[in-house]
């Protein structure tokens, strides 16, 4: 009987070592924001900006994901100061993360994101430029 349990105990041991070293393979640097949609209209109503996040090594989407930094300007287009209001809205499947904000004008824009995943040490940093066209 105490064999037994030593050999289950083992193989407990054996997983936890196997899945540790799988976990201190993952880098920050394998993950990243992309846009869902390149280009929203321009005007005085809110849009809904989709983003994905994704693990570059598997391609997998990365759900709860917390977002900590959001900004939209227009730095894309060299006017920084001209920002505009961004919230997080519920994400319609995991991975994906929902953005509402006004475009107040045609141009390029900046959404800078800032996330921490779940498990990994740093955080995932990313500026996406969105085209808001009339």
């Amino acid at each position: 009987m105490t064999t037994l349990n030593f050999a289950r105990a083992m193989q407990l041991a054996l997983a936890i070592a196997v899945g540790s070293a799988t976990a201190a393979l993952a880098d920050i640097k394998d993950y990243r924001f992309e846009l869902v949609d390149q280009t929203v209209q321009a005007g005085p109503a809110d849009k809904v900006i989709t983003v994905r996040l994704l693990n570059t090594k598997t391609g997998q989407p990365v759900p709860d994901a917390i977002v900590f930094a959001t900004r939209l300007d227009m730095a894309a287009d060299g006017m920084p100061e001209m920002a505009t209001k961004i919230a997080q809205v519920p994400g319609a499947e995991p991975g994906t993360y929902r953005f509402k904000a006004t475009f107040g004008m045609a141009g390029r824009w900046q959404l800078s994101l800032g996330a921490k995943i779940q498990g990994e040490a740093g955080s995932v940093d990313s500026k996406l430029v969105i085209t808001a066209q009339k």
